[in-house]
C-alpha cells in the first residue's frame, strides 16, 4: 500500500506567483518567502497589491489557466497514477490551482483556501493547518501507507523527511547543499526512476 505525495509548484506547474507577476506585469508580486519570511505579512501584501491593481479572482484564474502545466507534467502524472496512488500536497490555494488541476486530469489536491468578497476581490486566506504537507504524510503513515514524497524546495523538506522516502526534483543548489540525504532528480524520467527505486525498497 504505497502512496506518492508530490509538491505542485516547481514540480508539475510553474511557480504561480512568479509566473502571475510576469504575465500581469506587476513585478512586486514576485516577492516570495525568500524576501519576506513572515507568510502572513507576505500574503496581506499580495492581497493589497491585487486590490490596488483591481484584479479579482476571475481575472487571476484566467491568467493562471493560460499558464498551463510544465512541459511533460501531465504525461508523467498520468503514467505515475497508473501504478501508484498519488496525492498533490501544496501550499497554494484551491482557487488558484483548480484551472491547472483541470489540465492535469484533476488529481487529488490538498492545499489552502482563499476568501473573496461579493465583487470577486480577495480579502483573506485560510491555511488548512500549519505544516500541512508534513502533517498529511504523518497521517498517511498512521493508516499504514508507505509514503514516497517529492518536492523541489526548502518548504518541502519536512515532508520529504517525514516520508519513508524523500526525493528532490530540480531543486535550487542551496537546498541540494543543505539536504544531502535526499536523492536529486532533474527531469521526469529521473524522478520516475527514483520513485520506482524507492518503491522497491520500502
Amino acid at each position: 500500500m504505497q502512496l506518492v505525495c508530490l509538491d505542485l509548484e516547481g514540480v508539475l506547474v510553474p511557480e504561480i506567483w512568479i509566473e502571475f507577476a510576469r504575465r500581469t506585469g506587476i513585478p512586486e508580486l514576485r516577492r516570495t518567502t525568500r524576501d519576506e519570511p513572515n507568510y502572513d505579512t507576505l500574503m496581506k501584501y499580495r492581497l493589497d497589491l491585487l486590490k490596488q491593481h483591481k484584479l479579482g479572482l476571475p481575472d487571476i484564474q484566467k491568467v493562471i489557466s493560460d499558464m498551463g502545466p510544465m512541459t511533460g507534467a501531465k504525461d508523467f502524472l498520468d503514467a505515475l497514477r497508473r501504478d501508484y496512488q498519488v496525492i498533490i500536497l501544496s501550499d497554494t490555494f484551491y482557487e488558484f490551482a483548480m484551472p491547472l488541476m483541470a489540465q492535469l486530469g484533476m488529481p487529488a489536491l490538498f492545499c489552502h483556501k482563499l476568501e473573496a468578497d461579493a465583487n470577486g476581490f480577495l480579502v483573506n486566506y485560510h491555511l488548512r493547518m500549519p505544516n500541512q504537507k508534513m502533517e498529511a504524510v504523518k497521517r498517511f503513515k498512521e493508516i499504514n501507507f508507505k509514503v514516497i514524497a517529492a518536492g523541489d524546495s526548502y518548504n518541502d523538506t519536512a515532508m520529504l523527511a517525514e516520508a519513508h522516502a524523500g526525493i528532490l526534483f530540480h531543486p535550487p543548489q542551496n537546498v541540494i547543499d543543505e539536504f544531502p540525504q535526499f536523492p536529486v532528480t532533474m527531469n521526469y524520467a529521473e524522478l520516475r526512476a527514483e520513485i520506482d527505486k524507492a518503491s522497491a525498497k520500502i
